[in-house]
């Protein structure tokens, strides 16, 4: 149950609209959610009515919080895209919207082309295009993008330079839909002219004065008892507000633009107080995935100044672990390979004066510059005294044996050092465990994505492809279930029947397709 700070803290929030985040006992976020009002969306959770303890979802849920934190936004559409950020980062276990790869739409804009045209896609990519978003209503964002192609004429064909041939089957131009630049009808300037003027709405050009024209048309439609028009108008001036709402973006993983409690410089100040060490500018945190038994993989990202460096991030394939997993051997291993590397690749070693350590030799390249690949002030391993353990024996055995080393331990959220045998307990509401959460945190969801990568793609590249009869949903309950071909051929025509979906017929006829492989 929540305590009694936690409460306090309900009675002294705002009522503005924003995003909050549930905790668990062990400080980790278990729900992420938006409100208009976060006073009296949080008395839901802090001051319950017995309608709203009739779900046992939200009385599991608040029986299981101990702490919460808020973000205050400035609209619907800013809250909308602040909770689907914080709910793909922290994959909360009481959230189900946002846990997968969705993402909200963007708009388009090739400039470039000889007649651009604007289109919705989810993924921003580097092809030179303007994209502008994302958009969080999406069928507001349609209608409005439908509204500009009639108002300007633009074209909504997929030839990316359409001609004469294209136009034979095309019908916008006869409806008036359309400028048909494709056969001359306008110049290439004057359609790339009235492109960019809808863009420039996007881009928050002339909103007002088409949103004024909009809103004569609509009285005039009105005042001639046209009100089918008037509706009509009515609700493309309704979109384009809608769609073009204000809002800030929030860079994924950056702490540093959220309009809430999380300061990454204080948190960073008061890690290093807590752990009485220098302020720890760049850390490091590993983390081991075991997805289904079917994939060991790692992972290890870095946090630069209390904020996460993305471009830094590294993942691993387990090596020298097979089939059983072992996450004190997998952590020797990712530990042996990330810092063997970055003492390969620094040849300025070989100048180390003598009485200086290898690392802190390191850390002076770091300072000057002169280091290919940089080590970090701190070095966190998610797990306990067992996972660390393997970690300062690496470190030791390839001469960093002084590089700082830290574990923090998922279930009580305890810290341990090398040479202590108990565990430092940090405060939950302190920002030295929040840091150390996030860095945790962060690099669990890297891992685990990596592992989910790697299902997909041998759900998609599998041996299995050539069985007749194969298909993806029975693959993919033989993989899961199976994990690999060793244990495929070993099992029996009555293990494949027993999953759901598999008939007997199929499952003996693929069991005589294995025992024919190679």
């Amino acid at each position: 149950m929540a305590s009694d700070e936690a409460r306090e803290k309900w009675r002294n929030t705002p009522h503005s609209p924003g995003v909050y985040l549930m905790r668990g006992s062990g400080g980790g976020v278990i729900y992420v959610g938006k409100a208009k009002d976060l006073h009296k969306r949080l008395s839901n959770y802090f001051s319950p009515s017995r309608i709203t303890l009739e779900n046992g979802k939200t009385r599991a849920l608040i029986a299981a919080i101990e702490d919460f934190d808020y973000f205050e936004v400035r609209n619907e559409q800013e809250s909308l895209l602040l909770e689907q950020k914080l709910i793909k980062e922290y994959r909360p276990r009481y959230n189900v919207q946002f846990r997968d790869d969705k993402r909200y739409l963007l708009l388009r804009a090739p400039r470039q082309d000889s007649f651009p045209r604007f289109s919705l896609v989810r993924i921003r990519r580097e092809d030179g295009a303007r994209y502008i978003g994302p958009f969080v209503h999406s069928g507001a964002l349609k209608e409005t993008m439908e509204w500009l192609n009639r108002h300007f004429g633009l074209r909504s064909c997929s030839p990316r330079c359409p001609g004469v041939e294209d136009y034979r089957h095309c019908h916008n131009d006869i409806i008036r839909h359309c400028s048909a630049p494709c056969i001359g009808r306008i110049s290439r300037e004057e359609y790339g002219a009235r492109f960019d003027a809808a863009l420039g709405l996007f881009e928050g050009r002339g909103v007002r004065d088409h949103l004024e024209e909009l809103k004569e048309q609509m009285i005039s439609a009105s005042e001639n008892l046209d009100f089918e028009q008037a509706a009509k108008l009515r609700d493309i001036r309704e979109n384009i507000e809608k769609t073009l709402e204000p809002a800030r973006r929030f860079a994924r993983r950056g702490f540093s633009d959220l309009p809430g409690t999380v300061n990454p410089e204080s948190d960073l100040a008061e890690l290093a107080a807590a752990l009485s060490i220098p302020l720890p500018h760049v850390m490091e945190c590993f983390d081991i995935s075991n997805l289904s038994g079917s994939f060991i993989v790692a992972s290890m990202v870095r946090f630069t100044d209390g904020c996460p460096d993305n471009a830094a991030y590294r993942r691993y394939r387990i090596r020298s672990v097979k089939d059983t997993p072992d996450d004190f051997a997998s952590m020797l291993e990712v530990v042996r390979r990330r810092y063997s590397r970055i003492l390969g690749e620094n040849s300025a070693l070989y100048n180390k004066p003598k009485g200086v350590s290898a690392y802190r030799w390191l850390l002076q390249l770091r300072k000057e510059g002169r280091s290919p690949i940089t080590v970090p002030d701190l070095v966190v391993v998610d797990g306990g005294k067992g996972q660390l353990s393997m970690a300062v024996r690496v470190l030791s055995e390839i001469g960093l044996g002084d590089m700082p080393a830290i574990g923090l331990a998922k279930r009580d959220e305890e810290v341990y050092f090398p040479e202590r045998d108990a565990p430092l307990v940090l405060p939950r509401d302190s920002g030295a465990l929040r840091l150390l959460q996030r860095l945790r945190d962060e690099a669990h969801r890297f891992a685990h994505n990596y592992n989910e990568l790697l299902m997909r793609k041998r759900v998609q590249e599998s041996r299995l492809d050539a069985c007749p009869g194969m298909t993806t949903h029975r693959k993919q309950l033989l993989l899961s279930h199976f994990h690999n071909l060793s244990r495929l051929r070993a099992a029996s025509p009555e293990d494949f029947a027993a999953l759901p979906g598999i008939s007997r017929p199929w499952a003996a006829q693929f069991h005589a397709w294995l025992k024919g492989l190679n």
